[in-house]
């Protein structure tokens, strides 16, 4: 039986904690049952997979433990059912990709057929009379089966409270800007509050309202979007109170002081939609949104223009920029043009700021007691927390999950193969969303079958009331974060509503020609120590000012006249309106080809890539909400707060606007095949911020995947084995080493040990430039003295490269907008270190391009000026030799600095993945592998007539 069908006892603190039995009778007071669509069909939850759908989530699919199982889990060291049982054969296919058949997925994936069979049910439970909660007994996931909707909803909602009932608070007081106040005043904690509410800082009002606003707007579709979600809330609160009453709830509300471990005195507080609305833009500001930065660029221009002068600083700044760049890869690569947020001719609005003008907005105020960062900048913190006593000390999640920058957070890859190119006739899927690595996992799996609802895959906890990523019947969809410009900066014009001549730190501005005060939106935090949290008591009070055009995150001068700078995101004020997408991807009714396909992913108004298969096609199809801007507005900069640069159709009162119609955006059926590892979508669709230039991570598959299905009779495994090739393979070194070998050789290198050096670089290049183990478990690399050597040299050669050139200004302005770098072991860049993503950002392709100008080879789209020996050979080639023989002079200690996962010098701890604690649950590092989070193999046979 599962763990929370026992009744235990345990000493903890001195006292015993009573832990008690999952109760299955339906609790009174639930919710009234809402209308009914029709019951469920035998035809509804029919799978048309045959076994060839497979999955993986890890670390597993038990993200609760009690205090009990936390306490032995920090003093022996076990671990709860289910809570990793998914990390072992995740882990594996780094070493045993290479020889592996399709009769061999099984080692490394779960089955992902609808169903438990009979002799794999573990338990069953039923907290409704209309709903069954079936757990298997290899991964314990939740299978949802419900005679009602609102039952299969409840139950969804009550599995949810199951497996990831503490996190799932966790997510809920972040999007509120409450997590200080909830979990303890440690610095990450206080970093995430001030890193992420101003994105989103809704009051209560603000979050019902969106609430109305997809009954009111979304027809049948949107009335039962929120039936559903209200269901599913019920389910949660149901769960948390049989698990608060029962004494199974998770350990850690003990160890932040919500409950008291011997009288259990204490509450969970009950969940309401709005949660769910301030749950959802958590994940959509994580892994949905694109643009912003605008302030940033603008500033990293002007210093452009400052070193070469307007015209050539322009053009130098638009190559680094890299808007359409002719070489990046594309995942629609027929030719099809999809313009889109590109820069115009002449633009018109611009709102430049006066140079050393700028200042970020101040948000914390009135900070008394407790840690203090002595910063007006959101605060960082380590990133592992400490065991036992304490073991929340730097705070509960790791600051940088929202460090800035967080919003070109991409990741999630896909491999699609069309029938024409496979060796069974039917399209192949290899896909998932590379969500980083966390314990418990963000994502929750589970299996929804009930009247209008037939879907197994992920969700993020929280937000599961339909299966986000995953399969239908004879369908599967995934998706990779797009980022495409669906964030704009305005400057409004600064006044005083009472008269009087304006400062930089005046509250009023002209909106349409009057004066109007700015919305003042406070959160005030306060804490105390608690077991978990030895921060000492302390308050703070975030604030920000928000506008007609959006929230204030900086103030200049523009012409000498002050002006604040305002972020307005299209998806603001509409967090949780993609609901109605996802529902149609749940309903065996609605999506059964890929044109309904896409018409389900138009409803999907955050900034995602979407891929379907099914047993005939294969399809893409770029969802988010696409402002229309105002004729030539760069939507690269700020642009003035005025009505005539205003989105076409904006309604301040709802944050809408017209959008680009669906046929605008980047889609395709049925291309020879597709790949897709947030790289640009197509020719023409202008990326947003910089990085998608001539060298992206979206090469290491396109190149493998063309080479397949050239060659044809493409197999699960064998798209598979691309893959994984691709995750243990180091970019630098596939993508631009040879190109820095070619300039080094262009003379003999008579330094022996640079010679070595080279020797070394040269084998592990014609070995494929991997970061792979000996052997599986040997924590040793093939070649560590190249790649180490790779990994001191690559940033010393950047530069090397290129700061004499530019001077120091503007190379920190650029590599400010674009770290130079980003290799599993290093300890920067959006997703930190042992993330397992990497080689997301970075300048290669800028590297790529000089380096092949400076050796005469043809460059499209070339960088404005030629940096590396200002273009001579022999200086370069001089340049490149003295920053590698700085790169081999480091020791690994030094390359390795080592943290609190690994000790100085450890190569292979240095870049592998470490499961970031969310609760009190930790895991062993793992190899590295640069692939999704959760990932499906799927080859449907056949399809519904």
């Amino acid at each position: 039986m599962r763990r929370r069908d026992v009744r235990l006892r345990t000493l903890t603190a001195g006292a015993a904690l009573a832990l008690g039995a999952c109760l299955v009778a339906p609790l009174p007071g639930a919710g009234a049952t809402p209308r009914e669509p029709a019951a469920e069909t035998a035809e509804q939850s029919a799978d048309y997979c045959e076994g060839r759908c497979a999955d993986i989530l890890p670390p597993g699919a038990n993200g609760n433990a009690t205090l009990a199982e936390i306490l032995a889990h920090r003093l022996l060291g076990t671990q709860p059912a289910h809570a990793n049982d998914q990390l072992g054969p995740y882990d594996a296919l780094s070493s045993g990709y290479p020889s592996l058949t399709d009769d061999r997925l099984t080692d490394f994936f779960g089955d992902a057929s609808f169903g438990v069979p009979d002799g794999q049910i573990a338990s069953v439970t039923k907290p409704r009379d209309d709903v069954t909660i079936t757990r298997d007994k290899k991964y314990g996931i939740p299978h949802i089966k419900g005679t009602t909707r609102y039952g299969t909803e409840f139950g969804a909602g009550f599995a949810a409270g199951q497996d990831r009932l503490w996190l799932i608070d966790l997510f809920r007081h972040i999007g509120r800007g409450q997590l200080t106040s909830f979990a303890g005043g440690a610095l990450a904690n206080q970093g995430l509050e001030q890193q992420f509410w101003p994105q989103a800082p809704y009051t209560e009002k603000d979050l019902e309202k969106q609430v109305e606003y997809i009954r009111a707007t979304g027809g049948e579709r949107g009335e039962r979007a929120m039936e559903d979600a209200q269901a599913y809330v019920d389910g949660l609160n149901a769960y948390r109170v049989k698990a608060k009453n029962g004494r199974y709830f998770p350990g850690e509300y003990v160890l932040t002081g919500k409950i008291d471990a011997i009288t259990n005195i204490g509450e969970i507080e009950p969940f309401k939609v709005t949660d769910m609305i301030a749950l959802a833009s958590v994940v959509g500001g994580l892994f949905g949104n694109g643009g912003g930065g605008e302030v940033e660029s603008a500033l990293s221009l002007l210093k452009s223009q400052e070193k070469y002068g307007v015209e050539k600083g322009t053009k130098v700044w638009e190559s680094f920029r890299a808007r359409n760049d002719p070489e990046a890869v594309q995942t629609v690569h027929d030719g099809t043009s999809f313009p889109y947020a590109g820069k115009p001719e002449k633009a018109r609005g611009t709102a430049m700021p006066d140079p050393g003008s700028v200042e970020r907005e101040q948000l914390v105020y009135d900070r008394e007691g407790g840690a203090k960062s002595g910063a007006k900048d959101p605060v960082r913190a380590p990133k592992k927390l400490k065991p036992l006593q304490g073991m929340y000390d730097k705070g509960v999640l790791p600051s940088d999950l929202f460090r800035p920058g967080s919003h070109k957070k991409g990741m999630s890859n896909a491999l699609l193969v069309s029938g024409k190119h496979t060796a069974s006739g039917h399209p192949i899927a290899v896909f998932g969303p590379q969500t980083g690595y966390f314990a418990p996992q963000l994502l929750m799996q589970q299996e929804l079958q009930g009247p209008g609802i037939s879907a197994r895959g992920v969700s993020f906890a929280g937000v599961g009331m339909y299966v986000q990523l995953g399969r239908g019947q004879d369908y599967a969809w995934s998706a990779t974060s797009a980022g495409q410009d669906i964030t704009d900066t305005y400057a409004v014009e600064l006044c005083e509503p009472g008269g009087g001549t304006p400062t930089k730190q005046s509250t009023g501005y002209l909106y349409r020609g009057t004066c109007k005060p700015m919305e003042k939106l406070e959160r005030k935090n306060a804490w105390k120590p608690t077991l978990a949290d030895s921060t000492a008591a302390g308050s703070y009070r975030m604030q920000v000012w928000r506008t007609k055009y959006g929230i204030v995150t900086h103030r200049a001068t523009v012409d000498a006249k002050p002006v604040a700078y305002v972020s307005l995101r299209s998806t603001y004020r509409h967090e949780a309106d993609s609901i109605i997408g996802f529902q149609m991807l749940n309903d065996p009714s609605y999506v059964r080809d890929a044109a309904t396909f896409k018409k389900a992913a138009q409803h999907i108004s955050y900034a995602f890539n979407w891929f379907y298969t099914d047993s005939r096609d294969i399809a893409y199809y770029n969802s988010g909400a696409n402002p229309e801007r105002a004729d030539s507005v760069d939507p690269a900069l700020p642009v003035k707060g005025q009505q005539a640069y205003e989105w076409r159709d904006f309604d301040p009162e709802n944050n809408t606007s017209a959008q680009t119609p669906p046929a605008e955006h980047p889609q395709s059926v049925n291309q020879d095949y597709y790949i897709s590892w947030n790289n640009k979508q197509a020719k023409d669709f202008s990326t947003a911020g910089f990085g998608h230039s001539a060298v992206h991570r979206g090469d290491l598959l396109d190149g493998r995947v063309k080479k397949l299905t050239e060659a044809g009779g493409v197999t699960r495994a064998s798209l598979t084995r691309a893959m994984s090739e691709a995750a243990v393979t180091d970019l630098r070194g596939e993508q631009v080493l040879p190109e820095l070998l070619k300039v080094v050789r262009s003379k003999p290198v008579t330094d022996p040990r640079l010679a070595k050096a080279v020797e070394q670089l040269e084998a592990w290049r014609k070995a494929g430039a991997q970061r792979n183990q000996t052997a599986a478990g040997s924590r040793t690399y093939a070649h560590p003295d190249a790649v180490r050597v790779m990994d001191a040299w690559w940033p010393l050669l950047i530069e090397g490269e290129f700061k004499p050139g530019m001077g120091k200004e503007l190379y920190d302005a650029l590599t400010a907008q674009l770290s130079t770098d980003e290799a599993p072991s290093a300890g920067h860049g959006p997703t930190g270190a042992h993330a397992g993503s990497a080689f997301q950002y970075g300048w290669w392709g800028y590297a790529d391009k000089d380096l092949r100008k400076v050796l005469g080879q043809p460059v499209k789209g070339e960088l404005a000026h030629t940096y590396c020996g200002d273009g001579k050979l022999d200086a370069c080639r001089d340049t490149l030799l003295t920053t590698l023989a700085q790169a081999v002079a480091k020791p690994a200690t030094e390359v390795y600095p080592g943290d609190d996962a690994c000790e100085a010098g450890d190569q292979w701890c240095a870049d592998a993945i470490v499961h970031r604690a969310l609760g009190g649950i930790t895991h062993k590092p793992v190899q590295w592998q640069n692939r999704p989070t959760y990932q499906q193999i799927v080859e449907f046979p056949r399809h519904r007539e």
